[in-house]
């Protein structure tokens, strides 16, 4: 169930059954010469909307844009501060609590956004309770980082060795090329891919990492690996999500 595709009667009863709710969370920002800019977007909310079938739950429409300062030194990226993406989350979830969800599980696919999630969580427990919401001490939220799936990484170092990197990677590539491959991108990519430099200003991140990639290769991704990625998530991420759901 996709929350912008319910009537408010449909989530009303829905929260008689249960009172999680999946939320995908991505960025949309530079993924080097051939991935996509909304890579992240694209990779939570297809692996979101798969959670959702497989455990009948409810998802929220995806958050887009998150916190991806240090790439908008390239065109296209968008990014919010981290004090404006606490103050959305603080306030998604808000309107969420106040119509009776307690469980908030976000799907992730951009690793900058985990910082600031968690502080945002933090905000939104202390808010809650100083505006004395009657269920705010059983309001509680979790990340769930498709990347981060124990299955998933083994699958990565498999196929791909030392030539996943930490961005731009062959897997999140293979996963975007899986959900629309008519949108697979050509480029050239050189051989040799900087790695292993800290993140600093966005400036500092390009000079640094030029074409957008952190020692990835994602000429070695392809649609089929981007399937198997995709069903890894879904499975390992539908676990978590009602272990969740269904702990005290």
């Amino acid at each position: 169930m996709q929350l912008h595709l319910t009537t408010w009667q449909e989530v009303e009863t829905y929260l008689e059954q249960s009172s999680g709710i999946i939320l995908p969370i991505g960025s949309t920002e530079q993924h080097g010469p051939t991935g996509l800019i909304g890579t992240d977007t694209i990779c939570a909310e297809a692996i979101a909307r798969g959670v959702g079938e497989a455990t009948n739950s409810l998802v929220a429409p995806t958050i887009n844009v998150g916190m991806a300062l240090h790439h908008t030194a390239f065109p296209g990226t968008i990014s919010l501060r981290p004090s404006t993406m606490i103050a959305t989350i603080k306030d998604y979830l808000t309107c969420l609590a106040k119509a009776g969800f307690k469980k908030f599980y976000f799907i992730n696919g951009h690793g900058g956004n985990i910082a600031t999630l968690k502080a945002a969580f933090s905000e939104t427990y202390y808010y809650l309770s100083e505006i004395n919401l009657p269920h705010a001490e059983q309001v509680q939220c979790k990340i769930g980082n498709w990347f981060m799936c124990p299955s998933v990484y083994k699958l990565a170092k498999k196929l791909y060795g030392n030539q996943e990197g930490s961005h731009a990677t062959p897997s999140e590539v293979a996963l975007t090329q899986y959900v629309y491959p008519e949108f697979i991108k050509q480029a050239p990519l050189s051989e040799k891919v900087a790695s292993g430099y800290p993140i600093y200003s966005a400036s500092n991140f390009r000079s640094r990492y030029p074409d957008g990639r952190m020692g990835s290769n994602p000429a070695l991704a392809t649609p089929e690996h981007g399937q198997q990625f995709y069903e890894l998530a879904v499975k390992d991420l539908s676990n978590s999500y009602l272990e969740f759901i269904n702990a005290e």
